[in-house]
């Protein structure tokens, strides 16, 4: 199949949902919504397919006015210079198009559950945690969406050893997705007095947030211990044992909750984590079986495992995997320039994407 009877097939498709959600004899049903969100999807892609179309048919036009003997020359010249304008956007129009024709990953438009543990470096680590958990709740604010803490263990210094919260809103996992991964911090630490730049690392796991649906967990795998929740150098948060542990047995996967005062809100915020992260390994089992996206992984938090490095001494940041370096790193720390890094890793990751389906 061609490329132009796959965009015949996408607007067929597209005029048969229109008649098909018209006429849905039970308006709201799951049925009903799931033809609605294939519609609201296919709508982009059809508004570019007709872009290109009429770019097409502009084109067509103007080489028959090109190509007639009785045209007016100084016409016939506007019309080479508008022809050779619209053929020159043309191959971008069909990457545009081919971009919105790839598959979906469907955990895109899903909220985020985000994870920040310190690595290599103790304390500095611990800081530097702290750092980008405060990049993360900006560029979230920036963009409008909501930031809730679910869990912290905060040192003496006001660094995190780990930390998560809960991100919400339209397309968080999309533009997240790409931070999970070890990041490497390169600058003179609070508690150094000589002055000497020491490099240590923090990892960030970005978890699309699951449903109960997605994730079936049996209350007979799971075994939840309760203890008092701790602040900073091991101060109680509250005298009763409100904080809650879950272990999910088959998987041996862990989760906690302490934010709460109360033991039921730490337990339900706890399972929703247990429930993310269960599901992101569903998940990446099917990314990786499908072999339709790069593979992120987490590391160990080693200085030699990272995907990018914030190097304070020389104001820089560089991520490895597209090789870009940004000199604003205040920017980027502040949220405000952090975009400039994910832009370009959702363009290489719809390269990747388009050159495997070649």
């Amino acid at each position: 199949m061609n490329f132009d009877e796959s965009l015949n097939r996408v607007l067929s498709r597209y005029d048969e949902l229109q008649d098909l959600v018209a006429k849905h004899p039970k308006p709201g049903s799951q049925d009903h919504t799931a033809m609605l969100k294939e519609y609201s999807d296919l709508t982009p892609v059809v508004q570019a397919i007709e872009k290109r179309r009429r770019a097409q048919r502009e084109m067509a036009d103007l080489a028959e006015l090109i190509a007639d003997p009785q045209s007016d020359a100084e016409m016939r010249s506007l019309a080479e210079d508008e022809f050779h304008e619209l053929k020159a956007r043309m191959p971008e129009l069909e990457q545009q198009l081919k971009i919105l024709l790839l598959p979906k990953d469907e955990a895109d438009a899903r909220n985020a559950i985000l994870e920040v543990r310190a690595g290599t470096g103790g304390d500095e680590a611990a800081l530097f945690a702290a750092d980008l958990l405060r990049m993360y709740q900006r560029y979230a604010e920036l963009h409008g969406w909501r930031f809730e803490m679910l869990d912290a263990s905060e040192n003496e210094i006001g660094g995190y050893k780990e930390a998560s919260a809960q991100i919400s809103g339209p397309g968080v996992f999309a533009r997240l997705k790409f931070e999970s991964g070890a990041h490497r911090v390169q600058r003179v630490p609070v508690t150094e007095s000589g002055g000497r730049i020491h490099t240590s690392a923090a990892t960030v796991a970005v978890l699309p947030e699951a449903e109960e649906v997605d994730v079936h967990i049996e209350e007979k795998d799971l075994r939840v211990d309760t203890y008092r929740s701790q602040g900073a150098g091991g101060q109680h948060v509250n005298t009763t044992d409100s904080a809650v542990r879950i272990t999910h047995l088959p998987t041996g996967v862990v989760v906690q909750c302490q934010d709460e005062k109360s033991q039921h809100k730490n337990r339900a915020k706890a399972m929703k984590v247990l429930r993310s992260r269960l599901y992101e390994v569903q998940r990446q089992q099917q990314i990786d079986e499908r072999a339709a996206t790069r593979k992120s992984q987490v590391g160990s938090g080693d200085r030699s495992e990272r995907i990018r490095t914030y190097n304070f001494p020389q104001g820089r940041v560089t991520d490895h995997r597209i090789n870009l370096t940004l000199y604003k790193l205040d920017r980027v720390l502040t949220g405000e320039a952090l975009d400039e890094l994910i832009d370009p890793l959702i363009a290489a990751d719809q390269a990747e994407k388009l050159a495997e389906l070649q």
